[in-house]
């Protein structure tokens, strides 16, 4: 897996090394696309060169989204400004995956897609539980919502609308951050997180699913 720190939430996977960077300009373009879509001035076609700054080759979920990598931009205490931006992208984000499920029929989010891979509905309910596992790893309790590991169980009302609200309330509980929450490293299950280092996460793991959505579903991502 490429995680483009430049560009927060982008990821690329491919099943060797070489082969997801080659895949990562597309994968740029595709997030860039994305963006603008949403109204960010950015422009999918203009040049632009990509540089290897560091190749991690230990850890458990190497190439699946390891939890447990921490970058150095992670570490960095994140302003009330960044902040703001990467909410929009969450909020982007989460509308985007709603809107490609809508619809689905039973059937259709149950159905089972074969070689390993999860249903639809599994996928959403993984999704939840990760983003909550990452926020909550930093802030530990989020306010109005059920703790770690139960967030699929003690949901209220449809999954899509249990979605979208468990999202309007991470995001409200971000935007609480205190100067030192913002700024903290915390050792939480053996990993080391700080508040970047979960936005950062939550991005990435929604977009890779999203793009996995986009392509089972024949829509663009």
């Amino acid at each position: 897996m490429v995680h483009v720190l430049d560009l927060l939430g982008c990821v690329a996977k491919g099943p060797t090394t070489e082969e997801a960077l080659t895949v990562t300009p597309d994968a740029i373009r595709a997030y860039l696309r994305f963006l603008k879509r949403h109204g960010e001035p950015v422009d999918p076609e203009a040049e632009f060169k990509t540089k290897v700054v560091e190749h991690v080759t230990e850890g458990q979920w190497l190439g699946y989204g390891d939890p447990a990598l921490v970058f150095q931009p992670d570490l960095k205490p994140l302003t009330p400004k960044d902040a703001e931006t990467y909410i929009q992208r969450l909020e982007w984000s989460r509308a985007d995956v709603v809107r490609l499920v809508s619809g689905l029929t039973h059937a259709q989010l149950e159905a089972d897609p074969g070689s390993k891979n999860r249903s639809i509905r599994a996928m959403l309910e993984h999704m939840l539980e990760s983003e909550h596992f990452y926020l909550s790893s930093v802030v530990r309790k989020i306010e109005g919502l059920p703790g770690p590991g139960t967030i699929v169980q003690k949901r209220e009302g449809d999954l899509l609308h249990w979605m979208s609200r468990v999202r309007k309330i991470e995001i409200e509980r971000i935007r609480s951050l205190t100067p030192a929450e913002r700024s903290q490293v915390v050792e939480h299950w053996k990993q080391t997180w700080t508040a970047r280092k979960a936005l950062r996460r939550m991005l990435e793991h929604e977009w890779e699913h999203r793009v996995e959505l986009s392509e089972r579903l024949g829509k663009p991502a």
